[in-house]
């Protein structure tokens, strides 16, 4: 007979499973259908998946239950059958588990961060149905997850309360920012819970293990309950057609203990994880000695409701700044004669401009040849880079840089927003395909896609023709400068490269790309694109510290860093952190001037006085008479 739940908790680390669906996919199961129908239709298949989380290490399994609610079975024409498939899936599990495991019925988020048209009281009405179901064979808990606000949590655990006193975990998948969508802070969140009955509080999806670990060093923990976490293995990305993760088991056996030492007694994986990911966190927290809880209850008092006060946005004028408007050459004609440094710097996520265009005014004053706004890049909202573009060109006098994603406009709202850049004169653009919606923070956001990377930049260039993207004369012709990004961090770089050779055969005139942090990589990217008749900027991103080097390495699709790199930087934060990543920076400069005239400079969490260090390198280095004059100049 397995032990009290509530007490295996206090005195032990549990493990969980990892992903249903997106490991269903792996195994080449298609999307587009209905996985909690397997429950029914294939419960072999299910059945075999829990067996593979047990033996990896797993203590607690999930139900395949996570959308069988009436809201969502109905786009399957599945309604009818929300008790059939909730029953299924716990008499499925709970042979799996035997008395090895316990097993927790999973409900998932109805709005899924979406506003969708679903009242409160439907709302309700879905939970009780579904949670009823799940306790009919007897879950030991339930595990709300992936709940994007407050109000909903609240609804759910309200009708779990009223049927059963199960222990109840309550995740929440949040951004860096840490706050739910209906504006309440984590602590907030988690304090109205706790008082509402929850046993567990926590995190899953969303995120990979370094954006959990931030929240949760925000949280303050360990609390005085229990958290757990469930991360994504990184951030996705969509290689040849599928969609891949690059978050690797050896990368979560390292983050278990650090989750376990921030307070979580129930650690798992979420989307991209697999047995390999549970069994090197099973292996990893073989032995640890549990953190205590808090003594004294550390989350705040619940509040009904919450008020956003938005800070007075400070007057921007020409004066604070300087600089007048200058015509220059193109990039792709300066690049030819000399070095020439591109900058990003991303748009605020709030409404204060002000910390941003400080930055560019300092980097303006560094010397730098463009500044490069991203389009809500990681599918994160942030300010038009429309709007912020024009104020760097009318106000600094400096170049503006804007990315163009496919993600974010159909067809007819790209041209919209090509010809709105030709009329504030803002002519060089980089066309990029965009990080999906779903793994942004309004998962619920559509993502469109009308056009591929190739397409847009095509269609740019016709604009430069004179022709609109329906084949009608536009009276005038545009002039735009269309650049095209490039991933070298890869396995073959010739196939890299091939895919490249298209973009330039759809129009583009320069490339920019991923950062970058090996020299023999820069010098191998040289060779390979020797062909090649269009400029490239080299991308570097200098480190800020070694949980940001290491973020970057794991979850982040299309970036590797050397092992050396990562020893440089493990354990540094703060002002010494930041200090080595600019030292690695310039080594990776020395080569990178070497081979190409091009740098493409981006700058980690606005600390933007990293870069302007790095132009100063630059400077110094493209000097006549210099010892690091790039060949090529």
């Amino acid at each position: 007979m397995k032990p009290d739940l509530r007490t295996t908790w206090e005195r032990e680390i549990l493990v969980g499973d990892g992903a249903m669906g997106t490991y269903l996919y792996q195994l080449g199961f298609p999307v587009g259908i209905s996985y909690e129908e397997f429950n029914l239709l294939r419960p072999d298949v299910i059945g075999d998946i829990h067996r593979r989380y047990l033996d990896a290490g797993a203590r607690l399994l999930e139900t395949n239950t996570f959308s069988a609610n009436y809201y969502k079975l109905s786009k399957f024409g599945l309604e009818s059958k929300v008790e059939d498939i909730n029953r299924a899936a716990v008499r499925i599990a709970k042979q799996a588990a035997g008395d090895h495991a316990y097993v927790a019925g999973a409900v998932g988020s109805i709005r899924g961060g979406k506003r969708a048209n679903v009242t409160a009281q439907e709302l309700g009405g879905y939970f009780e149905q579904h949670i009823a179901a799940l306790l009919t064979e007897g879950v030991d808990a339930l595990l709300f997850e992936t709940f994007y606000d407050l109000e909903e949590m609240r609804i759910a655990l309200e009708r779990a309360r009223k049927l059963t006193d199960i222990p109840v975990i309550s995740q929440f998948a949040v951004d860096q920012v840490g706050r739910t969508l209906d504006g309440f802070t984590i602590p907030e969140a988690f304090g109205t819970l706790v008082q509402e009955g929850a046993d567990v509080v926590g995190f899953n999806c969303h995120s990979g293990p370094k954006g959990i670990m931030a929240v949760m060093d925000g949280v303050g923990g360990p609390l005085d309950v229990p958290m757990s976490v469930f991360p994504n293995a990184g951030l996705a990305d969509y290689v040849d057609g599928e969609y891949v993760y690059a978050a690797t088991p050896e990368y979560f056996g390292e983050c278990a203990r650090s989750f376990a030492d921030l307070g979580a007694r129930l650690i798992g994986g979420c989307c991209g994880t697999t047995p390999e990911h549970i069994a090197a966190m099973s292996t990893a927290l073989k032995g640890y000695a549990v953190t205590p809880l808090a003594n004294e209850p550390k989350l705040p008092e619940p509040r009904s409701s919450v008020a956003v006060a938005l800070k007075e946005r400070p007057a921007i004028t020409t004066a604070d700044f300087g600089g007048e408007d200058r015509e220059l050459p193109s990039l792709t004609e300066l690049v030819k004669q000399r070095h020439t440094v591109i900058v990003e710097l991303d748009p605020p996520r709030d409404l204060d401009i002000g910390k941003f265009m400080g930055g560019a005014a300092a980097l303006k004053e560094a010397g730098v040849d463009a500044l490069t706004l991203a389009d809500n890049s990681l599918a994160v909202t942030r300010m038009s880079n429309m709007a912020l573009g024009h104020l760097v060109q009318s106000q600094l006098g400096l170049r503006p840089l804007v990315h163009i994603a496919c993600r974010d406009r159909n067809l007819i709202g790209t041209q919209s927003h090509m010809m709105g850049f030709d009329a504030l004169g803002i002519d060089h653009v980089l066309a990029v395909t965009g990080d999906p919606a779903r793994f942004g923070d309004l998962p619920g956001a559509s993502s469109v896609y009308d056009l591929t990377s190739f397409e847009i930049i095509r269609m740019i260039k016709q604009l430069n023709d004179g022709i609109s993207f329906s084949g009608k004369p536009l009276k005038q012709k545009a002039k735009f400068v269309v650049g095209a990004a490039f991933n070298p961090n890869v396995k073959h770089l010739h196939k890299a490269v091939e895919r490249l050779e298209k973009k330039i055969a759809s129009g583009a005139d320069y490339i920019m790309t991923q950062p970058v942090y090996d020299r023999e990589l820069i010098a191998a990217i040289k060779q390979a694109t020797a062909h090649l008749d269009v400029p490239i900027f080299i991308g570097i991103m200098p480190l800020a510290s070694g949980k940001n080097a290491e973020y970057l390495h794991n979850e982040v699709p299309g970036i590797q860093l050397s092992n050396d790199v990562r020893k440089r930087m493990e354990g540094l934060q703060g002002e010494e952190g930041r200090a080595m990543g600019v030292e690695i920076a310039k080594e990776l400069l020395d080569t990178a001037m070497e081979h190409f005239n091009g740098i493409y400079l981006m700058t980690p969490f606005m600390f933007y006085e990293m870069n302007v260090a790095l132009m100063n390198y630059v400077r110094e280095k493209s000097k006549p008479g210099s010892a690091h004059l790039s060949r090529f100049t």
